[in-house]
């Protein structure tokens, strides 16, 4: 199903082109994964659209420990100890922790051999640490990066109500419609591990845009484009050439792809150049009761409810756009 020709509803145009605007505050929460590295690494090459404000850690593509350990691994790979790295939730809200160190390798950046972390772990839960950034921000100032499982936000916003009118936009990598399951038939893995938290995020009200593998897939690291990263001769360029060299195997040998998809870099990449996507303001539920369909995105992509919109549902990727900013960013790190 092609999806690439549907109506846009994503700015036509460059965030803080001419400079004109601050760069947009943002919280990732993460739980790193290759491509989530690669998304934190986009970011913190782009000061002038975006502000870090700081990396939560949830537990998902590999347990806690590590998912927090690792987000430390890229923020000194890219010269940014002074991003501060919280440790939130290490499971799921109502169920047990599903990983995927059959995609991620045991550490979850398998690929490069880079060195342990010598910057702190942050004292405060991440949890807390949302609930008194969203509280201390103006209102509508601080826009949250989920790259996975939405335990963290979901938590926040259950233990403090009070912040979510707060958030200006959570920008999100999870679920699917055409492009089904990647962890089950129905069931993209970052929803799956986490339907409950999802359901109240989805159920919010906070505007919310929505890559999921419709588009993630084709975000596609081509050789090609890996060789483009490899060519930059830089320890940024070199660790994401390894890191997807590791991860496309899985990718390659379960569909048959050109190359890995760069899921999570599509969320920090729409902040810098939303020009590069489009897609359909539709509704959006989670499954949250079947055992075959559990954590299911249900996409209301052809308006057959009566239910209303409460996401941006990204379908499209200029895929070579979206490599060449990658590129080009990578390179100023």
């Amino acid at each position: 199903m092609d999806i690439s020709t549907t109506s846009c509803e994503c700015p036509r145009q460059t965030r803080n082109e001419g400079r004109d605007t601050p760069p947009r505050k943002i919280i990732i929460d993460t739980d790193p994964g290759q491509d989530d590295a690669v998304a934190i690494l986009l970011a913190l090459a782009s000061p002038d659209e975006i502000e870090v404000l700081g990396i939560t850690a949830v537990a998902g593509n590999v347990p806690l420990a590590l998912t927090a350990k690792n987000a430390r691994i890229v923020c000194e790979l890219a010269a940014r100890p002074d991003v501060p790295v919280f440790a939130g939730c290490d499971r799921p809200m109502g169920r047990a922790l599903v990983t995927a160190e059959h995609v991620h390798g045991e550490t979850g950046l398998n690929g490069p051999d880079l060195p342990a972390p010598s910057m702190p772990l942050q004292d405060r839960h991440g949890v807390d640490y949302i609930i008194d950034t969203l509280r201390r921000e103006p209102a509508g100032t601080i826009t949250l990066c989920p790259l996975g499982p939405l335990t963290n936000i979901a938590t926040a916003f259950e233990k403090a109500p009070d912040i979510i009118p707060r958030v200006q936009e959570i920008i999100l990598m999870g679920g699917a419609y055409f492009a089904v399951g990647n962890i089950t038939p129905a069931a993209e893995f970052n929803i799956y591990v986490d339907p409950q938290a999802a359901d109240i995020v989805f159920k919010s009200g906070v505007p919310i845009t929505v890559m999921p593998l419709d588009v993630t897939h084709q975000a596609l690291v081509t050789r090609a484009r890996n060789d483009a990263f490899r060519a930059l001769g830089t320890p940024v360029g070199t660790a994401v050439a390894q890191m997807t060299d590791f991860f496309e195997r899985f990718d390659k040998a379960k569909y048959g792809s050109e190359g890995a998809p760069l899921h999570d870099p599509c969320v920090t990449a729409y902040l810098i150049r939303p020009d590069l996507f489009s897609g359909r303001h539709i509704n959006v539920e989670v499954e949250t009761g079947s055992e075959l369909t559990l954590g299911m995105t249900v996409a209301d992509w052809w308006g057959v409810t009566d239910r209303p919109a409460n996401a941006l549902f990204v379908g499209h990727v200029d895929a070579d756009g979206f490599f060449d900013l990658l590129t080009d960013r990578l390179a100023r790190l």
